[in-house]
């Protein structure tokens, strides 16, 4: 099982094809296999790595106080053990947060970023979506958490296709997820907010939001394209907060284009 061990904990990770290093990292879920219908055309160009984020499926599950900067860190340290000095990103939610502070603070460590369903920071509606999430969670616990959250992430159509392969298993979180480490990790979202220094950011970057994620909607994504200088904006029509699965051909689509040379 490829494990790379960084200072406090230790990180599981898949590499798959060959090339310039793209880095993809998941959302609040935090597992690589989330980015299942992108790691077969994606490693066709490029050395594709996915990741599980500490706390989350095989890596590590500290109980410590998570934060944006925290997991920022820590995608430093699995690109520093893996020896890439420089990479593209694709963010999904979290992971575009991610790819926000990486732009800030290490210019130097990213090439292109594509920010998927991201936000600048949480505002009323963001904040009572997981406020709803982490009561569900508190109360009723992991497993009940874990079944409501195909309501935040995909559209009705996509859940009615799918709900026997989502009764069976969730593609967004592990195996055993911890309540603790999950209450924190949602800390850590609504306590995000690097909007004032945005305009900071130089790189090419894709912003990417669906008019139907209701999690984080696209006036986020909007917003967030104004603020950095020469950003690509595409809004998809369809596909909710987790269009990479749910629309992957449209959504590769955009992404390889726009990091292809």
């Amino acid at each position: 099982m490829p494990i790379a061990k960084l200072d406090d904990c230790e990180i599981y990770y898949e590499e798959h094809g060959q090339g310039f290093p793209v880095i993809m990292v998941a959302g609040l879920g935090g597992v690589g296999t989330y980015w299942h219908p992108q790691v077969e055309p994606f490693a066709k160009s490029f050395r594709v790595i996915v990741h599980d984020h500490r706390g989350t499926g095989k890596s590590s599950k500290s109980k410590i106080t998570y934060s944006l900067e925290q997991m920022t860190r820590d995608t430093l340290g699995l690109m520093d053990a893996l020896g890439i000095e420089k990479a593209h990103l694709v963010g999904h939610s979290t992971g575009g947060a991610i790819g926000q502070i990486l732009a800030i603070e290490h210019p130097k460590r990213v090439a292109k970023i594509v920010m998927c369903s991201a936000w600048t920071k949480a505002d009323g509606f963001f904040r009572l979506c997981f406020e709803i999430r982490r009561e569900l969670l508190l109360k009723s616990g992991a497993a009940a958490y874990v079944k409501a959250t195909p309501l935040f992430l995909y559209p009705s159509w996509w859940i009615r296709d799918n709900i026997k392969q989502l009764e069976a298993h969730s593609t967004v979180y592990g195996a055993n997820p911890d309540v603790e480490i999950i209450n924190s990790r949602i800390d850590a979202l609504l306590n995000f907010d690097w909007s004032d220094r945005l305009a900071e950011i130089k790189h090419e970057v894709l912003v990417m939001g669906v008019r139907n994620d209701h999690l984080t909607p696209a006036y986020f994504s909007e917003e967030i394209a104004r603020k950095i200088a020469g950003a690509q904006l595409v809004v998809m029509d369809d596909g909710g907060h987790a269009a990479s699965q749910t629309l992957p051909e449209e959504f590769n689509k955009h992404v390889l284009a726009f990091l292809k040379p």
